[in-house]
């Protein structure tokens, strides 16, 4: 009822885009990363989802979860840590919407390694 998160990041160091062909839901997620020495942090995330309540939940939900951790603790995030965190009910119809989240994370942070890649050479 109260999404957190919502909007975007201007210059995100990794965007990721997620969507469902089928029913139509579309998520981008916007990640601001911080180096601690060899560390990095997500140190702001924000999303934007067309789509049904259940995907803006998600979306919301894996932001809260993922802010203020490590790429890597926040890549082991799984889709049932999501539906568990929304109160685990989520109707099986809508289970789906976690593994979009949980895409457009991964993709949010392949492309972080790219950019940050591409700006070393």
């Amino acid at each position: 009822m109260h999404p957190r998160n919502m909007g975007v990041i201007k210059k995100p160091d990794g965007l990721g885009e997620a969507g469902n062909p089928v029913c139509g839901d579309i998520m981008k997620l916007y990640l601001k990363i911080k180096k601690q020495g060899k560390k990095e942090i997500i140190a702001e995330v924000k999303f934007e989802t067309l789509g049904c309540a259940t995907a803006i939940a998600n979306s919301s939900v894996l932001t809260e979860m993922i802010k203020g951790r490590e790429i890597k603790d926040a890549l082991a995030i799984s889709c049932q840590d999501i539906i568990k965190k929304l109160g685990g009910d989520v109707p099986k119809i809508k289970i789906h919407c976690s593994f979009l989240a949980q895409e457009a994370l991964k993709k949010a942070v392949e492309n972080y390694h790219k950019n940050t890649r591409t700006l070393k050479h």
